[in-house]
């Protein structure tokens, strides 16, 4: 029995003209109900097809037609139905981001790679951390600071030194980006259960601006962050080219 293969693409030709080609070769099924989905594009489209989809069933196995690619496979018309029964899933849980405006309005946005909180003006941001209601940092200044899944271990977290976290581990990686004091923090590991907290010191004076997977809240003056369980992302992978080895080779390079 054939799979019911949704596909979707990004607007960059590439990934449109793939689309055409893999619907005319497979058909193009509806989402709702479908067995799998299949996006073409880069990482920021993943990201966005398993924001969109999160509610539906079907797990999303990724083809290259971006730059970086690291959460696709590579693009292939050939035996995709093939490909697609013998992928390796993995299961990402996202992180729940909570930001709290000066205005006293409240943004709430899911982020899969990882919550970060960036300077929005000329001088440099303020931030008390705290973890678990437990004032851990009482002053953090920085050009920004971001907590990481490890799924998204290898993106802006890995660009601001910090750690590649397996895919396994129930950690999340809290990393400074640019910090001024203290200059010798290079952040910290902290358990997936963990409820970290940022505040904002001096916000109308150094405001910043909080970004969940690109979501972005400005003028914020606490952002509360924890790992959400109750989502949970299926994403596939060819055989030998999971989440795992990636994250693991990414460190040998």
């Amino acid at each position: 029995m054939s799979l019911k293969i949704a596909f979707c693409a990004s607007n960059a030709p590439i990934a449109q003209s793939a689309l055409a080609g893999l619907s005319r070769r497979y058909g193009n099924h509806a989402e709702k109900g479908a067995d799998v989905i299949v996006a073409l594009g880069g990482d920021g489209f993943m990201l966005h097809t398993l924001h969109r989809t999160e509610e539906l069933a079907a797990p999303v196995y990724g083809m290259n037609r971006g730059t970086v690619g690291f959460l696709m496979n590579e693009y292939s018309e050939h035996a995709l139905e093939e490909r697609l029964a013998a992928a390796e899933e993995a299961v990402i849980n996202p992180l729940s981001m909570r930001a709290h405006r000066a205005d006293g309005s409240d943004h709430r946005a899911l982020a899969i790679n990882e919550v970060s909180l960036l300077r929005a003006g000329p001088q440099a941001a303020r931030l008390a951390i705290h973890v678990d209601g437990k004032l851990r940092m009482p002053e953090l200044v920085c050009d920004g600071a971001l907590l990481a899944t490890p799924a998204g271990s290898t993106a802006y977290n890995y660009s601001a030194h910090g750690p590649i976290l397996p895919i396994g581990a129930e950690v999340l990686a809290l990393t400074a980006v640019a910090a001024f004091r203290p200059r010798r923090w290079r952040g910290a590991l902290l358990p997936k259960a963990a409820e970290v907290t940022f505040e904002v010191l001096e916000a109308e004076k150094r405001p910043v601006m909080a970004e969940a997977d690109s979501q972005s809240v400005r003028d914020v003056v606490r952002v509360d962050i924890r790992s959400e369980p109750s989502v949970a992302h299926r994403v596939l992978f060819d055989p030998g080219h999971g989440l795992e080895e990636r994250l693991i080779r990414e460190q040998f390079v």
